[in-house]
């Protein structure tokens, strides 16, 4: 006999009014139905906490309610504000804020930006940066301690005041967020290029020893060992040095200076300090931001790498798509491929003032209307 006819039997022994049973029973249906939802909510609730590298259709709504926060390093202001104000234009600010390293007393007011989203953004406690000079590293430093005071912040992306985003604001807020690691080019270090002092030794090892790209996209326990870092940080200040340009009017002294050590701080600060915390396996081996590496020649004849600026021509969607298609990367180094389950890239550099109009007009970042290119954020 099931519970239903059980309860009826009794019911009518007892001759408990029939409405009354009708409404216990009712109450009992809806008991069965609210347990099954709940058990049915976990599970769907569990399914969605398991994190898979792009995983958009099991993205959990509460990761919108934390904030991508974005560090911009440049050199005094942002050339390319018009395309980064059609970004930030088009997201809710819910879900991001903004920090600028300029140059000491620069400030980001209506004379120098027409885009309110990065008004009095720069920070009041910047220093003076050097291409190739650790104070590029202290800069760094400074964005991920002033991002770090808003708890709220618990992604942070270091971009350049020449990259722009190949993304919607969408979709690179849920590519993130789907993801619990940190983004971070690290490779074993090229032998031929001498990079690695051993005056670094023992405090840095060799075997610790990591390059990669300067733009990184942090978890927030990550961007803590960056900013907090006060141990390695001062051996790189000391011994990582970039050896000075040849110089032929300087004869034979320019030419020992060639044999100096050349070690780029920024190149090798991130990906070593994090290996030598341990942490590397916490970490997507790779940069979210895509460079077009050339080798071309500087003054004195001193063959270096550099990434090649993007035009307006060389933007076109043809290329800009290329660069979205892109699923993989090889380090030659390691003999490793990453494959990135998706593109591997959100953002690109250097791009033009003119390129990044393109990106922009092509509607790359968004629905575009030129009668509203500015527009204050409130």
């Amino acid at each position: 006999m099931t519970a239903k006819k059980r309860f009826a039997a009794v019911a009518s022994r007892r001759q408990i009014p029939p409405f009354v049973s009708k409404f216990v029973i009712s109450l009992l249906v809806l008991f069965c139905f609210v347990v099954f939802f709940g058990l049915f909510s976990q599970f769907k609730l569990q399914s969605s906490s398991v994190s898979t590298e792009f995983g958009f259709d099991e993205f959990r709504l509460e990761d919108y309610r934390m904030k991508i926060a974005f560090l911009f390093l440049v050199r005094d202001n942002l050339p390319l504000d018009f395309l980064w104000h059609n970004f930030f234009k088009n997201a809710d600010p819910e879900n991001f804020t903004i920090y600028i390293h300029s140059k000491p007393g620069f400030v980001f007011d209506e004379s120098v930006t027409r885009s309110a989203f990065f008004y009095n953004r720069q920070l009041k406690n910047s220093v003076e940066v050097g291409w190739g000079k650790p104070t590029m590293i202290e800069a760094e430093k400074l964005l991920f301690k002033a991002a770090l005071e808003d708890t709220n912040n618990q992604i942070f992306i270091l971009l350049s005041d020449s990259c722009v985003p190949l993304y919607n604001f969408s979709y690179i807020y849920k590519y993130i967020m789907s993801s619990p690691k940190s983004f971070v080019d690290s490779f074993i270090d090229d032998a031929t290029e001498k990079r690695y002092n051993p005056e670094m030794s023992p405090d840095i090892p060799e075997d610790k020893w990591r390059k990669g790209s300067q733009w990184i996209t942090l978890v927030r326990r990550h961007a803590e060992v960056v900013a907090y870092d006060h141990v390695v940080f001062p051996i790189f200040n000391k011994h990582c040095k970039r050896r000075p340009l040849l110089d032929l009017s300087k004869g034979n002294e320019s030419l020992k200076e060639q044999q100096q050590h050349n070690c780029i701080p920024d190149e090798h600060y991130v990906p070593t300090l994090l290996e030598m915390r341990g942490i590397e396996g916490e970490l997507v081996r790779r940069t979210l931001t895509y460079s077009l590496w050339n080798q071309s020649t500087e003054t004195m004849n001193t063959l270096a790498w550099h990434p090649v600026t993007f035009g307006y021509t060389s933007a076109s969607q043809k290329n800009i798509q290329a660069i979205k298609d892109i699923d993989h990367v090889y380090f030659k180094s390691e003999n490793r491929t990453e494959w990135c389950g998706g593109p591997c890239y959100l953002f690109a550099r250097k791009f033009s003032r003119g390129a990044a109009m393109r990106v922009l007009t092509n509607g790359v970042v968004g629905p575009y209307d030129p009668k509203t290119l500015f527009l204050d954020p409130t």
